[in-house]
């Protein structure tokens, strides 16, 4: 039996990254290109994993140290 992926788990679109990150929408697209912000596409949707987000401001706030 297959468990569902917990609540953490989730794809968010572009605006919204942009919208957390509070960075224009070519800033977020360039760290997408740069590899530097994971994500992936379905069809022509990009997504970006709520976990990378996460992961990226940590990386940030490590370097800033």
């Amino acid at each position: 039996m297959n468990s569902p992926l917990p609540t953490s788990h989730q794809a968010l679109t572009v605006p919204k990254v942009m919208s957390a990150l509070r960075m224009s929408r070519f800033k977020v697209y360039d760290l997408i290109r740069s590899k530097r912000l994971p994500s992936f596409t379905e069809g022509c949707l990009r997504r970006v994993p709520a976990d990378a987000v996460a992961t990226y401001m940590k990386n940030r706030l490590e370097e800033a140290a």
